[in-house]
């Protein structure tokens, strides 16, 4: 056999001398790879609008049931929150009926008149739809952010020159923006703090119209529990501000919750109360009939 035979292909169904097995359609082209019998894989771009969607709907559950994020629009938390940031709220823990405790920062709104005459920004369609999904702050809501001083069935007071005191209690407050004091501008209480309502106060004491400038609204300046949006936990933006929002020791203070405490014993107090003469009354009864027999 010469060399000149080598290039020539041998019969149907036998490896040729190219290194291919042989085989070869009827239009000439090779069967390898040619996809019979595969799926075929789905476009990209027909794929990112599904993608897309899913994304946002999982947007607006984590917004609607989970945490949200917040813009402060103003300095009344300063210096713990800083006008511009971003903080993200626990929404998830109210819906398991939890409620403000002490020292938490909350997300609250409006009220009752808190903010009229403060101006509402108008947000373009874009910053709207954002919002809606919760991949933005609302610019519409009139929300409110204030830290949580004192809860129901607490004292609260705070006299010119003072402390504020909960339930007798004086509070340390480093987180009171520097210069400030506690409540020379304006002193109040003492107050009990209604069921199911609470005080709120700002860290820039001197900058907050909170609870104390609005004592003579519908609630008192009470916030009702049923306003608070959830608590604010960390600050997520800017990145250089990070930080989370915990609750300072001041308020873990032995004696703080007493007051509290005694709310749910109360009734049972009474129940023990009416109850003890019904047991006196039958301890007698069966004593006497033992007697006559």
């Amino acid at each position: 056999m010469t060399d000149e035979s080598a290039g020539v292909p041998g019969p149907a169904g036998t490896p040729g001398s190219d290194g291919s097995d042989g085989s070869w359609g009827a239009e000439g082209g090779s069967f390898e790879g040619s996809g019979t019998g595969q799926k075929k894989q789905r476009s990209f771009w027909k794929e990112l609008p599904l993608l897309i969607g899913i994304a946002l709907l999982l947007a607006l559950l984590i917004k609607t049931f989970l945490v949200q994020a917040f813009s402060i629009p103003s300095d009344s938390m300063q210096n713990t929150l800083q006008r511009g940031d971003r903080v993200l709220v626990d929404k998830l823990t109210p819906w398991f009926g939890s409620e403000p405790e002490r020292g938490e920062v909350v997300v609250f709104h409006d009220p009752g008149g808190w903010l009229d005459g403060e101006p509402t920004p108008d947000p373009n369609a874009v910053q709207k739809f954002l919002s809606f999904i919760g991949l933005m702050p609302s610019a519409e809501e009139k929300d409110l952010i204030k830290r949580t001083i004192a809860i129901a069935g607490d004292t609260v007071e705070c006299k010119k020159g003072g402390p504020v005191k909960v339930n007798g209690k004086a509070l340390v407050e480093p987180y009171i923006y520097p210069g400030d004091t506690p409540c020379d501008d304006q002193p109040f209480g003492p107050f009990k703090v209604p069921k199911d309502r609470i005080w709120v106060m700002g860290d820039h004491r001197q900058n907050s119209q909170d609870s104390r400038y609005h004592m003579e609204d519908v609630n008192g300046g009470f916030v009702p529990v049923d306003k608070v949006v959830g608590r604010a936990v960390v600050v997520a933006w800017p990145i250089n501000r990070w930080a989370t929002l915990p609750v300072p020791d001041t308020f873990d203070q032995a004696g703080i919750n007493a007051a509290a405490a005694a709310l749910p014993a109360a009734p049972a107090a009474m129940g023990l109360a009416g109850a003890l003469p019904i047991v006196l009354w039958r301890r007698r009864r069966l004593t006497g009939g033992r007697t006559a027999g």
